[in-house]
This record gives C-alpha cells, sequence and structure tokens, in this order.
C-alpha cells in the first residue's frame, strides 16, 4: 500500500472517453478517484450528480472520494452514499450542523470528510479532525480553473499535520489544486499524504506515464 496516497481528480478528465481515461489512472497506480461535485451556488460551476458516481462505480472497485462543493449538503448526503462513494467530504463553511452531517455520512458505512476553502481559517475545521477520516484542504478556490496554487497552502496543511499528530486515529490530510509535479513533494513535506491531481494526472491521455511522474517526484 502507498504511504502517499494519489486521487487523480475526474473533472480533469476526458468525459467522451471517460472509461479509457479511468482504466488508464488505475493502471498507473492511483489509489482512488476524486469526484467534485458541485452545485452552482455554493461554487458558481456545475458538474457531476450522483449519477457519476454511479457510473465510476461499475467502471472501478477503487474507493470514490467525493467532494460536495454545494450548499445544504444534508440534502445530498443519502443520494451520493446510496450511488456508491466510499468517501464524503462537505464544506464546514456550508453548514452550521458540520457533526449532525457527517454522522449522517457514517450511519451510511461511508467515510466522512471536511473541507475548506482557501480564505476560511484553519481554526474552523481542527474541532472535526477527530470526526473525519479525511480533511481535505483546498489550494485554490474551489470552482475556479486554472488558478495558480496559493502558496500560503502549506502553512495550513502544516497546522493541520501538527493538530493531527496528536490523535488517536488521524485522518487523512488531503490537498487539492494546483497540483503538479513541481510541488507535490513540498506538499508531501509539508504533511500531506493525500494528493488530489487533475490536469498533472488525465494530460495528454497518458495518466500511467503521469502517475509514475508524480510517484518519482514524491520520492526522498
Amino acid at each position: 500500500m502507498n504511504t502517499i496516497k494519489i486521487s487523480p481528480s475526474i473533472l480533469a478528465a476526458d468525459m467522451s472517453c471517460l472509461e479509457d481515461e479511468i482504466a488508464r489512472a488505475v493502471e498507473g497506480g492511483c489509489d482512488d478517484i476524486h469526484v467534485d461535485i458541485m452545485d452552482g451556488h455554493f461554487v458558481p460551476n456545475l458538474s457531476f450528480g450522483p449519477d457519476i458516481v454511479e457510473t465510476l462505480r461499475k467502471l472501478t472497485d477503487l474507493p470514490l472520494n467525493v467532494h460536495l462543493m454545494v450548499n445544504n449538503p444534508l440534502d445530498m448526503i443519502d443520494s451520493f452514499a446510496d450511488a456508491g462513494s466510499d468517501y464524503l467530504t462537505i464544506h464546514v463553511e456550508a453548514t452550521n450542523d458540520v457533526h449532525d452531517i457527517l454522522g449522517r455520512i457514517s450511519d451510511h458505512g461511508v467515510h466522512p470528510g471536511i473541507s475548506l476553502r482557501p480564505d476560511t481559517p484553519v481554526e474552523r475545521v481542527l474541532p472535526y479532525l477527530d470526526s473525519v477520516d479525511i480533511i481535505l484542504i483546498m489550494s485554490v478556490f474551489p470552482g475556479f480553473g486554472g488558478q495558480t496554487f496559493i502558496e500560503e497552502s502549506y502553512e495550513r496543511i502544516q497546522k493541520v499535520a501538527e493538530v493531527s499528530s496528536s490523535l488517536k486515529s488521524p485522518p487523512l490530510i488531503s490537498v487539492d489544486g494546483g497540483v503538479v509535479i513541481d510541488n507535490a513533494l513540498m506538499l508531501v513535506k509539508a504533511g500531506a499524504n493525500h494528493l488530489v491531481v487533475g490536469t498533472a494526472i488525465f494530460s495528454n491521455h497518458n495518466a500511467v506515464e503521469n502517475i509514475r511522474r508524480l510517484r518519482e517526484a514524491i520520492k526522498e
């Protein structure tokens, strides 16, 4: 099992040949598949519904890591859990009932997760670290493509890693946004152990080689 997990984000995949894209990512040795759900309200763009999770579930046995960038996430937990999600991550900014929603996710036998935008203080998520299996640190603003990696993310990852190290069962520390070969090792050194990667994996329909290069880059 890989110590550092690599999670291809299908938002960057060629949807006209999704089955082939997933097959190449799996062949390359990725650890799970990342699925961004955007509702056009919490973030300005729209992406997928539960049907994409159902489709992916037919294409791979790898864990499906579903990131809900939505308002009122409680309304979507049941449908995405039933569709086959293995992880469901909600945003701390999207609800005042974080503990209740994390409990609903767990009731489905799904791994709960918490995420935060780059402009949200890290302290907002620290109380939930012992209640989740993954903490997703956004290193760009969700919902906008083509952004530059935010350098302050390293410090935010370090803070979460420090607090998590004292927990009996620390969550995965995931980072999403602008992750590329050139910054992957620095992210790992900061404390991330789960890298969500989009274009840097799916570019040129060459996920096998791109994942190999990414693995090489994070070797000390």
